[in-house]
């Protein structure tokens, strides 16, 4: 650049040539070049480009003293700074930096855009921190941004995850409000996170209303609407909806399949799922690892455990691999037909082998001793999970919590922390409910407390839990401290939560505290009032404060009446 060190090129031309450079070291050095030796001045401009370019190669703690620079120097980051910090920070997966960068921008009142709380969002569903996602939605639209039907989709999914179902199904009715209209997607969505809860009726209402409002259907909607009515033991309709999916020109494909075939079995139409696997083969339909598992499974099931086995070479002569759920499946169908040592056979072959072994694979082989009657063996594969050397440590923890092995999967989950190895927000979850339903409350809040410490949002299910054990412990001052904490991240609890607190502020002997929460929670419109009441009422009987109940009682009885009367 020393060719131009005395012309004065416009700042347009320089921070061109800034954003052109790859290479994060050489657009420093011209960066440093403009200022010390061409004397340009400064401009945020610039520092957007050079912030851009070193966070493209990772250089996290450059661009953040970058940033402090540029204030030394008078110069504010805008909205296009931290977007571009945010966005790099989060996508890395460093997601407390990501967020601290957002409470920055906030703070310096530089207004952040749909996009950018949307992209914070979507990240924090990945991570599966569904409280913090559902905090930056709060902040976004407590920063006067109109969420679009991308957004809402998105939240459908968030508060379908959390359990917050009710939440999940008003966002529909503030869709319409924004004049969003709620689409297949937004449908298929919640339909599918009620399917994951086992909710399969209140899956059937929201098809019919999708139904109702002319909502066109989709694939994913009839690939799961096929598995609902299986569910529900409504074969003939899932084979209906299966068969007329080409009249709606949508084409099944493998998941359909797999789907109806699984319902068939379920129902013990082996014939039916006979015919349909092979009517696959002759159409040269995909067929894959699922589809075999389905076919596996349903043989064991119509004790043709020889066909089962011969499947398992079929699905290899067709170049399909067989997966963890195909050896647990054979295994279980082995260890009920009496042929424990074919199952231990093939189950130490696995292990030798360096096939995969997943928790529902330990489990099943757990499961087989267990049922033949040798105790022993089942806790000899229990007690291998404390030092595993097969399988991540994550997935030991979860076997253990799901055998009810308190001590042993505390032990790990303490070793595997430290060593900085529990990534996965449900290892802390399974774990705490494990701890919670065996009185362990001490343990729950140290899990709890290693959670938040590793920045970790509980969800729902998770704080009720720890404000159980909060309770049991009368340690109600941090009950009410995390209670209030969540709200003020922008948490959305289910009434159970709620509840939960009023029965703490009760048990520790502060009516002020239940009446002032009661009064709050009243006035709330998505809160069920007639159970608020009855929870309230129950609460101070307990607390010999029987004119308060009957209060209560009255209000419930007044507004039952003037409910009848308006009607």
């Amino acid at each position: 650049m020393s060719p131009y060190k005395g012309r004065q090129l416009s700042l347009r031309f320089m921070v061109s040539l800034l954003s052109r450079e790859s290479d994060w070291q050489r657009s420093l050095a011209l960066f440093d070049w403009m200022i010390e030796e061409a004397s340009y001045s400064p401009s945020v401009f610039a520092y957007n480009v050079l912030i851009r370019n070193v966070l493209r190669a990772k250089q996290w703690e450059l661009a953040s003293g970058l940033v402090d620079e540029m204030r030394q120097r008078a110069i504010s980051p805008d909205r296009f700074t931290y977007s571009t910090l945010i966005t790099h920070f989060g996508k890395e997966g460093l997601f407390d930096s990501a967020l601290s960068w957002l409470q920055q921008m906030e703070q310096d009142r530089v207004s952040g855009d749909l996009v950018l709380y949307s992209n914070l969002i979507e990240l924090s569903r990945k991570l599966g921190d569904y409280s913090k996602a559902i905090s930056l939605f709060s902040r976004l639209k407590r920063a006067g941004i109109t969420p679009d039907l991308v957004a809402y989709n998105s939240m459908i999914n968030v508060f379908g995850k959390a359990k917050l179902f009710r939440e999940a199904r008003q966002l529909f009715h503030e869709m319409r409000s924004f004049g969003v209209a709620p689409d297949t997607v937004s449908y298929s969505t919640l339909l599918s996170k009620f399917v994951e809860d086992k909710r399969f009726v209140e899956a059937l209402s929201i098809f019919s209303e999708m139904n109702e409002v002319r909502c066109p259907l989709d694939l994913t909607t009839c690939n799961i609407m096929i598995d609902v009515y299986g569910q529900l033991d409504l074969a003939k309709e899932a084979d209906r909806l299966f068969w007329s999916m080409r009249k709606m020109a949508i084409e099944p494909n493998v998941v359909s399949y797999n789907t109806l075939l699984r319902v068939y079995g379920e129902a013990e139409l082996f014939g039916e799922a006979i015919h349909l696997f092979r009517l696959m083969q002759r159409k040269d339909i995909e067929q894959n690892v699922v589809t075999y598992n389905t076919m596996i499974k349903i043989y064991g099931k119509s004790l043709e455990h020889e066909k089962a086995t011969n499947l398992v070479q079929e699905m290899q002569n067709r170049g399909i691999e067989p997966n963890a759920v195909t050896y647990s499946t054979i295994i279980s169908i082995w260890g009920k037909a009496g042929k424990l040592d074919r199952a231990a056979t093939l189950f130490q072959k696995l292990r030798s082998s360096g096939v995969e072994i997943d928790q529902v694979l330990y489990q099943t082989m757990i499961v087989a001793y267990e049922k033949a009657g040798l105790v022993a063996h089942a806790k000899r594969l229990l007690h291998e999970l404390k030092r595993p050397d097969n399988i991540p440590r994550e997935t030991a923890i979860s076997i253990l919590a799901g055998a009810g092995r308190i001590e042993e999967a505390t032990w790990v989950f303490r070793q595997a922390f430290d060593a900085g190895e529990v990534k996965d927000i449900s290892v802390f979850g399974c774990l705490i409910d494990l701890l919670s339903r065996n009185k362990k409350h001490a343990n729950v809040i140290e899990v709890f407390e290693k959670m938040r410490g590793a920045g970790y949002f509980p969800d729902s299910n998770v704080i009720a839990l720890v404000l159980n054990a909060y309770g049991k412990l009368r340690e109600f001052e941090k009950a009410e401290a995390i209670y209030k904490e969540m709200q003020d991240e922008g948490c959305v609890f289910p009434d159970e939560v709620h509840f939960q607190m009023l029965s703490l502020y009760g048990w520790r002997g502060d009516f002020k505290a239940v009446e002032s929460l009661f009064e709050i929670l009243d006035s709330d419109p998505n809160i069920d009032k007639k159970e608020l009441h009855l929870v309230t009422a129950s609460i101070y009987e307990r607390g010999n404060r029987l004119d308060d109940a009957s209060q209560i009682i009255r209000q419930i009885s007044k507004r039952g009446m003037s409910k009848t009367l308006s009607s």
